[in-house]
């Protein structure tokens, strides 16, 4: 009797895992926008969107396809995080622009994104070589010392 009912239960647990998992990376790959969560540590560094701690209100979205792949990552972070988010990017504050709006119309509308509301904006364009994934950042200082961060970072294959 325990030669079959053990097996048997195994079988049970396990079916019932694996159809969880299917749902889990359904859900996953089925979204159409902004997920509340951080990117993967793989995500990160492909992207080269190191996501600075601390760092809170933190979503992100990843397209892919025969052109492009994108990764979309928003977070609210420290004056500190800031510096050291744009410090592993490779670029610094100075590098940021008054009211440059970096991010393009049709990523604001695959994000849900506003640039309108209040400010101020800063932004910037890091330009990389392939394969080196490139970002367009933009930053809201309406709180100094909680900067907002929006950044698109896209591989060309």
């Amino acid at each position: 009797m325990l030669l079959i009912g053990v097996p048997a239960g195994y079988l049970v647990i396990s079916a019932n895992q694996s159809r969880n998992s299917g749902k889990d990376k359904e859900a996953k790959y089925s979204a159409t926008g902004l997920s509340e969560g951080w990117p993967s540590k793989v995500q990160r560094r492909l992207y080269q969107v190191p996501v600075p701690h601390p760092a809170d209100r933190v979503a992100y979205y990843e397209t892919n396809n025969w052109r492009t792949s994108r990764l979309y990552v928003q977070f609210r972070t420290s004056d500190a995080g800031l510096d050291a988010f744009l410090t592993g990017v490779g670029v610094n504050r100075e590098d940021l622009e008054p009211g440059k709006i970096t991010v393009s119309t049709r990523d604001q509308s695959i994000t849900g994104w506003d640039f309108k509301g209040r400010g101020p904006w800063w932004g910037l364009v890091h330009t990389q070589k392939n394969p080196a994934p490139s970002q367009d950042i933009v930053v809201n200082l309406s709180v100094p010392a909680s900067p907002m961060v929006y950044v698109v970072s896209r591989t060309v294959p």
